[in-house]
């Protein structure tokens, strides 16, 4: 990547990383089109390769942008003496919702390319992709899961994890989408899957 790329306004910047993070989100690697980037950037082709010389240059760098981004915000936002499971979890969710203000593709572009496929991308973004997941994983070391007997820890988080990603795809390409509407939505979701353990708990849900 061409560091000349910082020494562009800040507005263009966003405008070109916008543009790739949502034609990416929506396509994956190998069907997104540098054409509609350049269009939604409302910059030339030439500019765009000028500084990120590939599709797959492109790709690593708002990943790596990504995951840093991401991982700023979640080391604001999560509280380090933390150790409930559910309050981590809106932790979580404020930093990415912060993030999305900014970038509302960021979190949707995450999603999409932890399932990405593609021999090329996978190895240009695995030492970073491995970044982000040793963040979740510490920030999850601080849960005491000890006092959870309805639900394995595993469990518990692929189902948060489903169900929020799952929120988050369908509210991100609605017509003016609202990072802070999908936050309160998710504290919504959140809060009665934490009563859902809560009642299984006590006997009164699920075995």
């Amino acid at each position: 990547m061409n560091e000349k790329f910082f020494d562009l306004k800040k507005e263009k910047q966003d405008r070109m990383i916008n543009a790739a993070l949502k034609i990416f989100a929506e396509n994956g690697f190998r069907r997104a089109s540098t054409d509609e980037m350049v269009k939604e950037a409302g910059i030339s082709k030439g500019l765009l390769f000028h500084y990120f010389i590939s599709k797959t240059g492109l790709y690593e760098f708002v990943f790596d942008y990504s995951v840093k981004y991401l991982m700023m915000e979640m080391a604001s936002a999560v509280d380090g003496q933390e150790t409930d499971y559910f309050q981590i979890r809106r932790q979580i969710e404020k930093a990415r919702t912060v993030a999305m203000k900014n970038f509302p593709y960021m979190q949707l572009f995450l999603q999409r390319a932890a399932e990405e496929k593609e021999p090329e991308v996978l190895e240009a973004v695995r030492e970073v992709a491995e970044k982000l997941l040793e963040a979740y994983d510490n920030v999850y070391l601080q849960v005491d899961f000890g006092s959870m007997h309805t639900v394995s820890p595993e469990r518990l988080v692929r189902i948060v994890d489903y169900t929020l990603n799952g929120l988050l795809t369908e509210m991100v390409r609605e017509p003016g989408f609202r990072p802070d509407a999908y936050y309160r939505e998710a504290i919504l979701y959140l809060e009665e899957l934490e009563k859902l353990c809560v009642q299984a708990g006590d006997g009164d849900g699920m075995d």
